[in-house]
Parts: C-alpha cells; structure tokens; sequence
C-alpha cells in the first residue's frame, strides 16, 4: 500500500513538473536596448501625457526582473554577434563570431535545443534576416560579415518560421563572387517565401516552412523605423503575430520563437533619442501579442525579454537638474528620414536652397522655432552645418554605424538632444548593464543578477529542452 502511495506521489509531481513546464517560448531581444533605453522610454510616454514620472510599458510589468552583464570572451564591450551567440547558446565567443566558439567550432543554440526536442521553431527580426543577432540562433560562422554563408545556413537549421526585412547579400559571397540566390535554394530546401503580409496571409495554409520578408522594392536591411512607418508598412507586431499563426498550425508539441526589435540599436548609433524611444515602444507593442497568447496560455507560455548589450551611454541628463522629454514629442521623423527631405530639397531647388527653406523645413520635421525656441548658440550650430553642407555642390555626409546622414540633419538632432537635455557618451556599444523581464512558466529563474550566457540556459531549464 506505502509503494502504491509512492507511486502515486510520484506520478502526481511528475505530472505537476511536467505541466509548469514552457510549451511556447517567446524570447524577445531589443538590440541595444540598455537600462536607460528603457526607462528613459517610460518617462517619454508619461510626458506625452504632461506628467513627470512613468509611464509604463508593458513588459516592465512583468513580474520577474532582473539584470544581466554582457561582456564578450574578448573584450569588456561585446558587439551584436559574440552577444547574440551568447543569447543563443549560453557561450562566450569572440566580437565576431556567429554561433561558434573561440575555437571557430559550432556551438548549438537553444533554438536547435528546441528544435531538436520537437517544438517549432521561429526566428524573427526588424532588420535582415542575415544579421547577427538572428543569425547567431541558426548559422554557425566566423564572421558576422559573413552574409551569403550565413543564409546558406538557414535551410540547413531547418526551422519552420524566419522573418525580417530581407537578405543582405543573397547572391554575393563573402570574397565579393557572383553567386546563385539564396531564394531559389530556400525554395528547394521546402522554404515558402511571402512578401508582406498579404502575401503571407494568401500562402500560410499550405506552407510548411515559411520566410516572412517585405515587399519587393523595400529595404532589405531593415523595416522602417517605427517614427517614420506608414500605413503599408510591414511591422515587428505583424511579424509575431504571423509567427504565432504560423507555428501553432494544426497539431503541435509547442514552439520556440525569437524575436529581435534590432533598429533600436541602429537609433541608437544615431544618438536620436526620439527615434529610439519610438524602437522600444514598437518593440513592446510586437510583446503586446505576445502577451496576448499568454493569457489564452498562462501555464504553458514564457515569454523573456532582454538585450545583447546597450548602445550609445545613453545619459537621462546632461545639464543640471532638468529632463525636457517633451521637447521630442515635435520631433516627427528619424535623422535618415530627414536626411532624405533635405536631399530633396537639394535636388528640387537645383542645390540654391535658402536659410528660410531649411528653416521652414526644419519647423515641419523638427519642431524647431514653430514648437520649440532655439538659443542663439543652436541656432549657429544649425546655421553652420547649413552654410557648409549648402555652399559645396555636395554634401560631406556624416556616418554612424548604419547610416550616413546630411550634416543639416545631424545638426539638427544635436539640438534635439540639447532640448531634450540627453547626452551620450559614444556612437558604439557601452558594457552597460541590460534589464531581464519574464513572466509565465518559470519565469521566477530570471530574477536577480545574471549574465547574458544564463539566459538560454534557464530558457531550456524552463522548457524542458535537453542539452
């Protein structure tokens, strides 16, 4: 009688082990997404309302939080490639590296963990889908420059859903050779390609692994940033929710699910603080479905935020006891996006444009002498890099990590910043910690203090996967 009541026991906490276990796993990545990019979002939002304080997202209501380190296996500062390899495979590399480790050899992925343990498996972005952070979850190697290859290794991982802004160099080796397109051998491998959602929505049904990537004639390198989205616009939201459609299709063991909100790092090499607040909010709104599926799941579904690293030593004040968050509620589009407007300006005025002009364009985009006052000493500043750009017949275009920008445009966010009285100590990666958010099924092993090598570790813990 004692053992068939041991037996019972047994079989009960089995069943109790087995039923908190995660069944969907949402891992959520913002890409330079530091602490004060987070924070400094929440105090944006609660101005908008007119008030002082927070307002806060909905992934920093969740209820365990913690934080984590980031350094590389080389260096203090890590870059998006050894981090996300972190992220991925609970291993330290190289700044350069792709899912491989200090040996240049193949280090597994909590994806391929997942896979392998019969979930599906999604891998998801707001930039190409051949860049480092995704890539570390499926590729494997020495080079994050390494595009071609690194698609190569797509069909190779065999996960069910991929999506982003599209391929980098689908027909371009890493030496700079003609090579096939990578999309007639995503085709082959079983891969159905929709462009936009639309697309998606008409091919879904009958696909059996699907890559989700925008419209023909878009940026491959990226969605566009949220602050200069229109209505026909492929999404980071649109991308989860057709993620989470696309793998809870008929019968299915769970699924792993990756999601990177990547542009905020690209704001952030900007140092365009209205822009990157705009990433963070985009990227909670993608959570928000998420979090959707939670509820309908709450047992059986985690879902993790973090990021690879920060980006920018983003300072929420830089000249005494102020913040003027507000100031950037004028702000209507990105430093790229204005970058464009001056340009064409510049072509349809035949390079003859005036102080007025760029005046009156400024007050549009910028706010500036329309909704916010200028000092003199901004004024000059803009005034400057205007009589410099406009008295050449071409501009010298200023570059940061992902762009090139006209020095109007760069000027002008210079001021923004001042307005807004946030400053940045580089246009690079800082060591910086990253928050950690969880909520759902064995979320309680993200509290406290961790590194970013623990998070896919405690993912796997927490599904079940085996090493």
């Amino acid at each position: 009688m004692k053992r068939l009541t041991y037996l019972l026991i047994f079989v009960l906490l089995a069943a109790v082990a087995h039923a908190q276990q995660a069944k969907y796993v949402f891992f959520f990545i913002g890409d330079g997404m530091g602490v004060n990019q987070v924070n400094g979002t929440e105090m944006y939002r609660a101005e908008q309302e007119g008030n002082i304080g927070i307002e806060p997202l909905l992934f920093t209501t969740f209820p365990a939080v913690g934080i984590a380190t980031t350094y590389s296996a080389t260096n203090s500062i890590t870059d998006s490639s050894a981090s996300g390899t972190a992220l991925a495979t609970g291993s330290k590399t190289y700044n350069g590296a792709i899912g491989v480790d200090m040996n240049k050899q193949v280090l597994r992925s909590v994806a391929e963990q997942a896979k392998q343990a019969g979930r599906r498996v999604g891998i998801a972005t707001s930039v190409s889908v051949d860049h480092a952070t995704p890539a570390a979850f499926y590729a494997h190697q020495p080079d994050r420059n390494m595009y071609y290859e690194i698609a190569l290794d797509l069909p190779k991982a065999g996960f069910d859903f991929y999506a982003g802004g599209g391929f980098l160099k689908p027909e371009t080796t890493f030496d700079g050779k003609k090579a096939p397109s990578v999309f007639p051998l995503f085709e082959q491998a079983g891969y159905t390609i929709a462009r936009g959602v639309d697309d998606y929505l008409v091919k879904s049904e009958k696909a059996e692994k699907m890559i989700l990537i925008q419209e023909e004639g878009k940026d491959p390198a990226s969605l566009p940033y949220a602050i200069d989205r229109t209505p026909e616009d492929l999404t980071l939201a649109d991308i989860t929710n057709s993620a989470i459609d696309f793998l809870t299709k008929g019968k299915s063991k769970g699924f792993f699910l990756m999601i990177e909100g990547g542009k905020i790092d690209w704001a952030c090499h900007g140092n365009d603080p209205a822009t990157v607040f705009n990433e963070v909010v985009d990227l909670d709104e993608a959570i928000s479905v998420a979090y959707q599926f939670y509820k309908a799941h709450p047992k059986e579904t985690l879902i993790v935020i973090s990021a690879d690293h920060e980006t920018g030593g983003l300072g929420l004040g830089c000249d005494g006891y102020t913040l003027s968050l507000e100031s950037l509620l004028s702000q209507q589009q990105s430093q790229e996006a204005l970058t464009a407007r001056i340009n064409s300006l510049r072509q349809e005025k035949a390079g003859k444009v005036t102080w007025e002009e760029m005046k009156q364009l400024l007050g549009e985009t910028m706010g500036f002498w329309t909704k916010l006052s200028l000092s003199w000493e901004q004024e000059k500043l803009i005034r400057d890099a205007f009589e410099s750009s406009f008295g050449k017949r071409q501009a010298h275009l200023v570059g940061s990590m992902y762009a090139k920008n006209e020095p109007v445009a760069v000027a002008a966010r210079q001021v923004m910043c001042q307005l807004a009285k946030i400053g940045w100590t580089s246009g690079d990666h800082t060591a910086g910690y990253v928050p950690v958010y969880a909520i759902g099924a064995g979320s309680k092993l993200f509290s406290g203090k961790m590194d970013n090598t623990d998070l896919p570790k405690r993912i796997a813990k927490a599904a079940g996967y085996k090493k």
